[in-house]
């Protein structure tokens, strides 16, 4: 029978599921995604970073979060997207977007950020159709 060089497993894998593999992509959603906006009370930056572990063991510089479906982001590496250079893609609309930048002059914890709120293209890194790195450039 030929269904017999098919691995039942791979049966019910629809395209839409593959990405819950991708070690790369998950990392972008865990660093980047954050749909809707989390409400922390004027503290968002501050709570999302260490939250998303990116105060330890040092403070990252600046991270940006962004405040749209899976759907949306997803969309920027493949139709939704305009070829800026290599694998980087530039939205084609504007997503809403939250910068982080640490204040201060300590890498070190207790990290202190400012936060800067805009709706804007964003420039991703895709990998097979999907988000791996948000580029600081967008």
């Amino acid at each position: 029978c030929c269904c017999s060089l098919h691995p039942l497993s791979s049966l019910g894998d629809a395209p839409h599921q593959l990405w819950l593999r991708d070690p790369q992509y998950k990392k972008f959603l865990k660093q980047h995604y954050d749909n809707p906006r989390t409400n922390s009370k004027g503290e968002y930056c501050n709570t999302m970073m260490k939250k998303r572990g990116l105060t330890t063991p040092n403070c990252k510089e600046t991270n940006s979060f962004i405040h749209a479906t899976k759907t949306e982001i997803q969309a920027v590496c493949r139709k939704g997207g305009d070829l800026v250079e290599g694998n980087l893609r530039r939205s084609k609309k504007q997503l809403s977007v939250t910068t982080c930048k640490l204040s201060g002059g300590s890498p070190k914890p207790p990290c202190n950020y400012s936060e800067n709120k805009s709706s804007r293209t964003v420039v991703l890194g895709c990998n097979k159709g999907l988000p791996v790195q948000f580029d600081p450039r967008s």
